[in-house]
Parts: C-alpha cells; structure tokens; sequence
C-alpha cells in the first residue's frame, strides 16, 4: 500500500471509530518510513511488541517527541526496566512476577530521574483458555489482587485482552463483553483509574468496540500485511 493510500485508508477507518476510543497503531516490522507517513495523518499512538526491534525505531524517530510508545509483547524480566525507560504504557503485564519486577524497576527510574511519571500498565488476563498466550487466568488474577495493590510505582489502569484464534463473531463479542464486565469489578476493588480495556485488533476491533473497548490496537487493517 503506497502512502497516499495509507493515509486514505486509515481516515475511513477512524470514522467509524467513536472519539472517546483510542487507536493505537501496531507498528511492529513497519519500516520507519511507513510509520511518519500515518505520524502525518494524526496518530500519535504506537505499538511495538518486541523490544529491541522498538528501541532502534524510537532512536529513528526520535524527532516526533509526541509519539506515546506501547508496548503490547511478551516482556521478559531481563528486559523490564529497558521497557519501563521506554514506554510509558505496558499493556502486556501478564505475572504477578513481572508486575513486581517492572514496580521495582519504576522506583528506581523515577528516583534517578529517567522518568517523570508513574508507567501505565494494562494487566493481560485470559478470558477464554488459550494455552498459546500469556496472561493470568480469571481466578489467578482475583487471587494476586491483594499483592498488585501493593505496587505504588505503578499505575495499574486496566485490562488487555487477545481472544484465541478461530472464534465466531458471536463468540468473540461474548468474550468481549466478559471482559468488560470483569473490569468493571475490578474497577471497584482497585479505583477510578482502573477504567481502561485494551481490546480488539483488526479483524474485530468493532465488536470490541460494541462491547466496551477504550484502546484498539490496529496493524494490518493500517499498514497491511507484514512482510
């Protein structure tokens, strides 16, 4: 796809989109060109998911000091305070044990003076079984509340979501709407803040939006298929 399509393309999309959503562009193997050309249209959210391939694209595009960087793949623990210096949002927080790590590594940061403001994290939880993917199962998650409650150099600001392959429309929106329905519980053991649902990709960001979504995380419906 040619830039001035890019462009297009990705207009049509957002106007289906209601405002108070927010469109995170999954920029992950998009060269750099690719990216400033949708950094023109207005984006300014990005998502990567491994880090090193992340770290050189930010030092590429490190005059667009607006771009808000997430990061949405599995995090090591080796690699956890590299991530908090570099993304002010981590959707995937996907252990108790990596939850700890990354509070540890926020205090540190903040106290040498790398960052500024608390990392805002999304807590990836399991709602259907699905053995290919990280994240806390529903009990797990209700069962280590008490300890994530405990991490003051985080903002722990809601849940993130990926459905397993192969489900129908049906099935996902029904997944969706369990999602959103756990949030809203946690929401009452953990705050007002705990108001985010990172959920829907591009082949059912709309049914995750019907059903509750506050970030939808768009790669090929915006960049087309990977190399």
């Amino acid at each position: 796809m040619n830039q001035p399509s890019l462009t297009t393309h990705l207009s049509q999309i957002i106007s289906e989109i209601p405002p108070q959503v927010r469109v995170i562009a999954v920029s992950k193997t998009v060269e750099e060109g690719k990216i400033r050309c949708i950094y023109a249209t207005g984006m300014r959210d990005f998502a990567e998911n491994k880090l090193q391939e992340a770290l050189e694209k930010q030092a590429k595009l490190s005059d667009l000091k607006d771009i808000t960087w997430h990061f949405i793949g599995h995090l090591q623990s080796n690699k956890a305070k590299k991530a908090i210096e570099s993304f002010p949002w981590i959707h995937s927080v996907d252990s108790l044990k990596i939850a700890e790590k990354l509070n540890r590594h926020a205090e540190e940061t903040l106290q040498e003076g790398i960052i500024s403001q608390l990392p805002q994290i999304c807590l990836q939880v399991k709602i259907l079984p699905d053995e290919s993917k990280f994240g806390w199962e529903i009990d797990q998650l209700w069962g280590d509340l008490d300890r994530l409650k405990q991490l003051k150099f985080l903002r722990i600001r809601g849940l993130m979501v990926i459905l397993p392959l192969g489900l129908t429309s049906d099935q996902c929106f029904q997944a969706f709407e369990k999602a959103s329905h756990l949030k809203d519980e946690l929401q009452e053991e953990l705050g007002d803040n705990f108001d985010q649902l990172s959920m829907g990709m591009s082949g059912d960001y709309l049914l995750a939006i019907k059903a509750g979504a506050t970030m939808i995380r768009l790669g090929t419906i915006i960049f087309g298929k990977r190399n």
